[in-house]
């Protein structure tokens, strides 16, 4: 594959998931080839039902590094923990 082939990260939702999950990356020339790619690679027992594609140039994400100073004002926000909240019965997905 040529060096110039962007790298993108593959996201498939299963049939038992609600949420999409990030399975890994591979190079593809267009957004099209990148989704038939990844269903060949990360689907072959047919146990996903959604491919999202994003190309690895676009994603933006913290450093693990600052991950103290970036986090620390949700501390002090305790009320938003699901432990103070009781849930009905029946309530799945949460």
């Amino acid at each position: 594959m040529e060096k110039n082939t962007p790298l993108w990260e593959i996201f498939i939702r299963s049939r038992q998931g609600l949420d999409h999950k990030h399975v890994g990356s591979l190079h593809a020339a267009d957004a099209q080839m990148a989704i038939e790619n990844a269903r060949d690679v990360y689907t072959r027992r047919q146990e996903g039902v959604s491919i999202w594609v994003v190309e690895s140039k676009y994603i933006t994400a913290s450093d693990p590094d600052d991950s103290d100073p970036l986090f620390e004002p949700a501390k002090d926000k305790v009320y938003r923990h699901p432990t103070f909240y009781d849930l009905p019965e029946g309530i799945k997905h949460i």
